[in-house]
């Protein structure tokens, strides 16, 4: 595959830095409370779900446009679970909420959701590898 773009980041760890290569993201990071951490700053699973939901809203505004259906008012929530121990190893899951305008509720609407599953590229890294639950609300 010859990449359309790629994107540069570098961190150092869940207690410091996150910076793009440009530059624009340039963002502090802390370990949850819940993982024992300050709970402080941002950390990695966050950053996960915002592009993962940035991108599916994406996909599925992509296979709207392309079924001719109005997806301008979709909005996708990403939810990123962290499990596991440095042990057996740590594990994500995802639950993405997608809110469908009310005259996409029902099969079309659902449609239009596997669609995007299947073009997403956060879909594709996820698929067998980590659960995904899609919740249509």
């Amino acid at each position: 595959m010859t990449p359309h773009y790629t994107a540069v980041a570098t961190a150092n760890g869940r207690e410091g830095r996150a910076v793009s290569s440009d530059g624009h993201l340039d963002i502090a990071l802390a370990t949850p409370q819940e993982l024992g951490g300050s709970g402080n700053a941002s950390n990695p699973e966050q950053l996960f779900a915002a592009g993962y939901a940035a991108c599916f809203a994406s996909a599925l505004s992509a296979v709207g446009r392309h079924s001719g259906h109005d997806t301008s008012q979709v909005s996708v929530t990403a939810e990123v679970g962290i499990g596991g121990d440095a042990k057996t190893g740590f594990t994500l899951s995802v639950v993405l909420r997608i809110e469908l305008p009310d005259d996409l509720h029902g099969p079309e609407g659902e449609k239009l959701v596997e669609h995007a599953h299947q073009v997403c590229p956060y879909s594709h890294a996820t698929r067998g590898n980590i659960p995904v639950e899609m919740v249509i609300e």
